[in-house]
Parts: structure tokens; sequence; C-alpha cells
């Protein structure tokens, strides 16, 4: 259960690739994304409860407006309950919460629910070689840990900070200064890679990161690449 990253753009930044002593990175369609859309697994799960003929593609535009309408990183279960039951609203005579939404707010915490980005391992493996420090940032709840684990993601982060944990949430620069701290670095020496210009690029250039986004169905540009093993030609740049 994820929200689409936002395009919004704004001024580029130069990347300082010689500098770079680690990388953060996002978690949600950043190293990995859902196998199926939202809206079919809703519908799916929805209909083995009784509720047939949901159409998959207007639950997923509910889920997102939903979503976006609570205007916040959603870090509590009980906040992706509320979620559900508005996606929902006026289809089911009983809401989710009181029915089905255990069952999904379980599948999404199982690495089933979950498909790695192709270019994931072999930029991590990339990144190792030059000796960078890695590390994930994420708007989460605490079932992120567990899921990375399973993903068999977790053991190539040194830092993991995740907004439940810290009580902030991306774009805010509390919870970039944790990675920071966490890392014992400067922020100017931390890449951070995610998908939402607002959230990662923004946020984390305002907490004194370097940053680049990765919204992978945008052309590359000067801020952006559209995969994750294009930044070891970022970083080479950088160093020039």
């Amino acid at each position: 259960m994820v929200v689409p990253a936002e395009r919004i753009e704004g001024p580029a930044a130069p990347l300082n690739g010689g500098m770079i002593r680690a990388v953060t990175f996002d978690a949600g369609h950043t190293l990995i994304e859902p196998r199926e859309s939202v809206g079919e697994v809703y519908a799916a799960v929805a209909a083995q409860h009784g509720a047939t003929d949901l159409p998959a593609g207007e639950l997923e535009r509910r889920f997102h407006a939903a979503s976006h309408a609570r205007g916040s990183a959603v870090s509590r279960r009980e906040d992706w309950a509320r979620i559900v039951d508005d996606t929902f609203a006026g289809l089911l005579a009983i809401p989710p919460s009181k029915t089905f939404f255990p069952e999904l707010f379980e599948r999404f915490g199982r690495a089933p629910a979950w498909r790695i980005y192709a270019d994931v391992q072999p930029t991590l493996e990339m990144l190792a070689r030059r000796g960078a420090r890695l590390g994930v940032i994420s708007n989460w709840d605490d079932r992120l840990r567990p899921l990375l684990a399973e993903l068999h993601l977790a053991g190539w982060f040194e830092v993991i900070v995740i907004s439940c944990e810290v009580g902030c949430a991306k774009p805010a620069p509390g919870i970039f200064a944790a990675a920071a701290q966490a890392f014992g670095l400067p922020p100017a020496e931390i890449l951070h890679v995610g998908d939402n210009w607002q959230a990662d690029v923004a946020g984390a250039r305002a907490a004194g990161f370097q940053a680049m986004q990765i919204p992978r169905d945008l052309a590359p540009g000067p801020d952006r690449i559209d995969r994750l093993v294009e930044l070891r030609h970022r970083l080479e740049q950088g160093k020039e």
C-alpha cells in the first residue's frame, strides 16, 4: 500500500560525486514495487469476502484519492485502516476495517506482494564495490524491516531509517538528520535517491544531502535517472 510519486520538479543542482561516501534509497517505487496494482489486490480480496464485481481500476483511483487526502506519510496500522475504509466507502455494507482489512495489511507486508526492480541488485553490488555505505530512508510503517529481510535486501544496508520509528516523515529534515547521525557523516557526503521529487529530492537537499530522482517513467534529466545503474555514470561525472 503505497502512494504514487509526485512529478513536481525544481531547479537542477550539480552532483558532487567526489564527496559522496554513502548512498541512501527510498523503498517503494525505488527499490521495490507491488507485483499487482493496489486496485487489483483490493478487488481480489474483497471478492473472496463476497464483494464481487468491484472494478480494480475504480478501487485504484479511490485508493490514491484516499491516500492523497491524508496529506502526510502513513506510518500506523490504524491510518491504513482508515484509508482502506475510505477506498471502499459506499461500496460495502460493513467497512473493511471490520472484515478483511487485516488480510490486506498482512498481504502487503510479505515478500510475495512485491517485486524488486531488476536494476537494484547490480546497483547495490556496484556501490558496495566502490566502498559506498548504503542505507534506506523510507516513509513506511513497521512492516518494512521484516519485508526487506524477507526480500533478502536488508543485509545490504548499514542504516535503515523509517518514518514510523523516528516520528517524522520525508520531506521533514528530521528523518534525513537521523540517517546522517546513524552513518556518522555530514549530510553533504550522502546521496539520497528516490522516486518522489518533493519528499526525496527537495526534502533531502533541504537537509543538506545530495539527491537524485528516479521516477522510472520519465525521461532522464539533470537530476533524474530512469535506471539505478545510471548512478555509476552520474557519480563519475560528478567527480569531474
